[in-house]
């Protein structure tokens, strides 16, 4: 994705869209529902919770790299 697909898939997730997204061979899935946010690897249902969108994309990690270090090599 580029760095403008990435900050309209941050904009759409602070307005409650919901999106999947691969990362190498790995799904992964951006949910929430009214009190947290949700970064979950699809295969073997791991997740990690958040207060905020924003502590998603600055804390959320995805195979133990932050969205924003990896967006480049994200596929939506």
């Amino acid at each position: 994705m580029t760095k403008y697909q990435c900050k309209e898939f941050q904009n759409g997730i602070q307005i409650g869209e919901e999106y999947n997204f691969y990362y190498g061979k790995d799904e992964y899935w951006i949910s929430q529902n009214e009190e947290r946010f949700y970064l979950t690897k699809v295969q073997g249902a791991v997740t990690q919770e958040f207060s905020t969108a924003s502590q998603l994309f600055a804390e959320g990690k995805v195979d133990g790299r932050c969205i924003s270090d990896i967006y480049e090599d994200i596929e939506w």
